[in-house]
């Protein structure tokens, strides 16, 4: 019999009537599609292996970064200058010389859209790729890839620098097995030391081995008596922790230290390069996802100050990034991304600062499949709506999945044995891609 998921849609066949005609009852129909569209939607990897997810939380302004309007009034303008780059009549931040000179490798999205002020909800979105919803905790776009992909030369397939950085980064529905690695230390601090990575000093090797040996016995017994996710999860997390700590090449490429100094200095003695230089290391060695976090964002009050604080260091350590990855052959095959929860009010408020606006605002993005040197839609004079092509949470993490090889309309199951799709109503935007 010809499986019945060829032939029939559950969105325009679908009828109690029809499945009996051909003797099946509703669960076997199914069961049946479920194993169709599973080998439908399996993930493949894509034109991107890895990504370098960097986080700017608190909503940074697009005004003083990467969508500057010279030539609106001095209220909406700001109080920061506009540099050229090197791709031609593309200018951003006058606090951004560094990036100005490799924009050539990145591309700029001007059209981010959504309609959530408040920094969790604004949050919520750009990690996971929905909108906040009272009766379900999605995972994160980590945990996501983690789930479809798993680890990779003995690597967490989902690592978070320095830590999760909040609820939404975590694994949501999906078993907590699927969560982020977390440093649980900063590597930016003198004595950067990753948590639990290394063996303890009274524990040599061959009593490392036999404590592996009689975690598998009890793991069987446990097994046999009992399932939960609980238990699988903690598993899952034991048989990963001892294959990292095994691991030489593993350890090491959480060692920063390993790190010629010079090229230490390139990214800056910093939060901002010593982050984004470890994220380097880890997708170097075969992590998948990284996201890691800089800064503090919500300048309502005096962005001049904040912004000439926080960028230079920021500015210094991604145009490194971008450079450092695309001379080891690693951009092409790595996604960086830049975003935040949302971006600043189109007028200078009473304090010298932006308020919250979701409305319109910039992420970067480079490498991974996305092309290079070109901007993607663009906001109105006023920076205060899009203007052309507008970019939604759901299309662009369509398109990111897209660059890794995952099929966002593949369907996951949630509690109560609910499907859910990894982004529900997002497409691909192929003027992003090469």
């Amino acid at each position: 019999m010809q499986c019945p998921g060829n032939f029939l849609s559950r969105r325009n066949l679908l009828t109690v009537g029809a499945i009996g005609g051909i003797g099946l009852t509703l669960s076997d129909f199914f069961r049946l599609e479920a194993k169709a569209d599973q080998k439908q939607f399996e993930s493949k990897e894509g034109t991107a292996k890895s990504v370098i997810y960097i986080f700017l939380p608190g909503g940074i302004a697009h005004q003083e970064t990467f969508d500057p309007k010279p030539y609106a009034p001095l209220e909406y303008r700001g109080p920061l200058n506009s540099i050229e780059t090197n791709v031609p009549g593309v200018r951003i931040s006058e606090l951004l010389p560094r990036l100005a000179q490799v924009m050539d490798r990145a591309t700029i999205c001007r059209s981010m859209t959504h309609g959530e002020a408040a920094h969790e909800r604004g949050t919520h979105n750009m990690f996971t790729g929905y909108r906040p919803s009272p009766a379900l905790q999605y995972p994160s776009i980590g945990s996501i890839v983690s789930h479809e992909f798993g680890p990779r030369n003995n690597l967490p397939p989902y690592v978070c620098i320095p830590n999760q950085p909040n609820e939404y980064a975590g694994s949501g529905y999906l078993s907590s097995s699927f969560s982020a690695f977390s440093l649980g230390d900063d590597p930016a601090r003198d004595g950067f030391r990753v948590r639990d990575l290394a063996m303890p000093n009274d524990v040599e090797v061959a009593r490392f081995n036999r404590r592996r040996k009689l975690l598998d016995v009890v793991n069987h017994h446990f097994d046999q008596v009992e399932k939960s996710d609980a238990l699988g999860a903690v598993d899952t997390f034991y048989q990963r922790a001892y294959s990292l700590i095994s691991s030489e090449t593993a350890r090491e490429a959480f060692d920063i230290e390993k790190e010629e100094a010079a090229i230490r200095d390139q990214y800056g003695r910093n939060a901002a390069g010593a982050r984004m230089l470890l994220a380097r290391r880890l997708v170097e060695a075969g992590v998948r996802f990284v996201t890691l976090t800089y800064g503090g964002w919500d300048m309502h009050d005096n962005i001049d100050q904040g912004m000439r604080r926080q960028l230079p260091a920021f500015d210094q350590a991604l145009a490194m990034l971008l450079t450092d990855l695309d001379q080891r052959g690693l951009l092409d095959s790595t996604l960086v991304c830049v975003g935040s929860e949302f971006g600043r009010t189109p007028k200078i408020n009473t304090t010298a600062g932006r308020d919250h606006w979701p409305k319109v605002y910039s992420i970067l993005m480079a490498g991974g499949g996305i092309k290079r040197g070109t901007v993607y839609g663009s906001s109105d004079s006023t920076a205060s709506e899009p203007q052309d092509d507008p970019l939604t949470v759901e299309d662009w993490a369509t398109t990111l999945y897209h660059c890794l090889g995952i099929v966002a309309e593949k369907e996951l199951v949630a509690p109560g044995d609910r499907p859910i799709e990894i982004v529900d109503g997002g497409k691909v935007i192929s003027d992003l891609l090469i």
